[in-house]
């Protein structure tokens, strides 16, 4: 279950809460009956595994990163520039 943060307006108070997505939020504070406000918050949220970074979804064609000394890693760029029309 997510926990949701809430401020009360009267006291100040900080409160986390453990709730279900469809349970309504919580609208007075349990320490000194005031009027709780629903905070917004960052997660703790992780993308794990393959698949989540640029290099996961290179090419086959193309040399890892971690390739060195191949000639097409050690080419210079050239310095011709292409413009649009």
């Amino acid at each position: 279950m997510p926990i949701y943060e809430y401020s009360c307006e009267a006291c100040g108070a900080h409160h986390e809460i453990t709730q279900k997505i469809t349970d309504e939020p919580l609208s007075v504070c349990p320490s000194c009956k005031g009027t709780l406000k629903k905070m917004i918050s960052s997660t703790s949220f992780v993308l794990k595994g393959t698949g989540w970074y640029a290099t996961d979804y290179a090419s086959k064609d193309k040399k890892s990163c971690g390739d060195s000394g191949s000639s097409a890693s050690s080419a210079k760029p050239s310095k011709e520039t292409v413009t649009a029309e």
